[in-house]
């Protein structure tokens, strides 16, 4: 045991980890012990000892927060697979996971996304998870319409700013932001609208490279039925897997957006 970390959260931790890797024998152990044992028992004690065990969101949503976050940044497939596996084990639905790698393609790009559908795939094949692909409903109307509506209940206004910004220079990709973006993917089911939110406020987050458009997001998630505490332990959960610096940024990002909300 790595002095410095506390009898009691690593205990809660290894509980905990448990749980979302469904065995008793935390794998982390073994794959560190011969080079860096204290850093194993610190991600126990302090990841899943202090971290996970936090209220604000729920272990379905972390894990969904997890792996957005880890799909997003990309180079990840080890931890995305074990995190993938986790969700389904902590009660995710297979539909929900491909679901949230979909979504990524918007915000991470189609990249990202197929890398996390090739976790995805890899991870319910030895599961013996079968997916079966989800009705899209038909929209009423315009993909443009329906996409511009949905953009309007999400981000509000400033949905609507940041589409206005664009006319002068590539109004084209103001287009396809309603059209795709809103009209095609938020229209999909597997994900309800607060947690396709949480899934792009953690992916933005994680990369750490589009404050504004975090901004938006995080506006969105508050719009749609989305906490103040469930913003702010997304962020903390982050912090364990893009860092603390990412987590920081994202924090005071939060702050405007509550203070404006």
């Amino acid at each position: 045991m790595n002095p410095h970390t506390l009898p009691h959260t690593l205990s809660l931790g290894r509980a905990r980890l448990a749980a979302i890797e469904g065995s008793a024998d935390a794998s982390i152990l073994d794959a560190l012990g011969d080079i860096a044992p204290d850093l194993a028992s610190l991600a126990i004690g302090f990841v899943y000892g202090e971290i996970y065990p936090r209220a604000g969101l729920s272990l379905p949503e972390r894990q969904l927060v997890t792996v957005a976050a880890l799909a997003a940044m990309g180079g990840l497939a080890p931890q995305l697979e074990f995190h993938l596996a986790g969700a389904l084990n902590v009660g995710c639905q297979p539909a929900e996971l491909v679901e949230a790698m979909i979504h990524l393609a918007v915000y991470a790009g189609f990249p990202a996304a197929l890398n996390g559908i090739a976790a995805a795939r890899a991870v319910f094949a030895r599961a013996g998870v079968v997916v079966a692909a989800a009705a899209r409903p038909a929209a009423a109307g315009s993909r443009y319409e329906a996409g511009l509506a949905r953009l309007r209940e999400i981000d509000g206004e400033a949905g609507v700013r940041v589409i206005a910004s664009l006319q002068d220079i590539a109004p084209d990709l103001g287009r396809f932001i309603i059209e795709f973006a809103f009209g095609d993917i938020y229209a999909r089911p597997g994900l309800d609208l607060a947690s396709r939110e949480l899934v792009t406020v953690a992916a933005l987050a994680a990369m750490g490279s589009a404050t504004p458009q975090l901004k938006v997001h995080m506006h969105g998630l508050l719009n749609v039925g989305g906490t103040r505490q469930q913003l702010v332990e997304a962020i903390i959960q982050i912090a364990a897997y893009a860092g603390f610096p990412r987590a920081i940024n994202a924090a005071l990002a939060a702050r405007e957006v509550v203070a404006a909300h």
